[in-house]
């Protein structure tokens, strides 16, 4: 069985970091990239931070019902593809997500028993100021972040774990923890558990 994990977190707040780390060191997760009909910033490379495509296709896909959630955020399509779940689940492996606020409560009515973990930056100065040290957005780009970022905080209630990422090794280490004690929790310990149940069974007595 496939555990899906979804990660959100406001622009700046060390998410993008704390997801590369942890799936180089888990074989056993897969990420999965969105799609969006935004055009690719900086350094995005096509394929491993988004997949990009036209505003027509992507409704296209709607219309298919090939996205298990999707929205619409500053005139930009983002979603999630049916497609990469099912490839997770024929790889045996459990799949992460990074979507918003938005995406995750979409989520969670399609797969309930998804598991959210909401991501924060120790305050508001130090996301102001990892925003600036990134020395990609503009100033409005970087005010508009902060105002996002506080609407997006109070939805913190909604997820089943808050992580505040005061230093990324040891939120690592944290997230990790939160991932295995998942694993050790899901349904799919049946498989390891009944084979020992079973060897407790009572035997027939063998009469000598």
């Amino acid at each position: 069985m496939t555990t899906v994990f979804i990660i959100s977190a406001p622009s700046g707040s060390g998410k993008s970091t704390l997801v590369t780390r942890l799936l180089g060191a888990d074989p056993g997760l897969r990420f999965s990239v969105s799609y969006t009909t935004r055009k690719p910033r900086g350094n995005e490379k096509p394929g491993e931070n988004y997949v990009y495509i036209s505003r027509q296709d992507f409704l296209a896909r709607i219309a298919q019902d090939e996205f298990l959630e999707h929205a619409e955020v500053f005139g930009n399509f983002y979603g999630t593809s049916r497609e990469v779940l099912d490839q997770a689940q024929q790889e045996g492996k459990d799949l992460m997500l990074d979507i918003d606020v938005q995406g995750a409560r979409q989520l969670k009515k399609t797969i309930p028993e998804a598991v959210s973990i909401f991501i924060l930056p120790p305050s508001r100065d130090i996301l102001e100021q990892r925003l600036r040290a990134r020395s990609e957005d503009s100033e409005d780009v970087i005010q508009r972040r902060l105002r996002e970022a506080a609407e997006e905080i109070r939805n913190y209630e909604q997820y089943d774990y808050v992580l505040v990422n005061h230093q990324v090794e040891e939120s690592t280490v944290t997230l990790a923890a939160i991932i295995k004690a998942e694993r050790v929790r899901r349904i799919r310990m049946e498989r390891q558990i009944g084979p020992i149940l079973k060897s407790f069974e009572v035997r027939p007595t063998v009469l000598r």
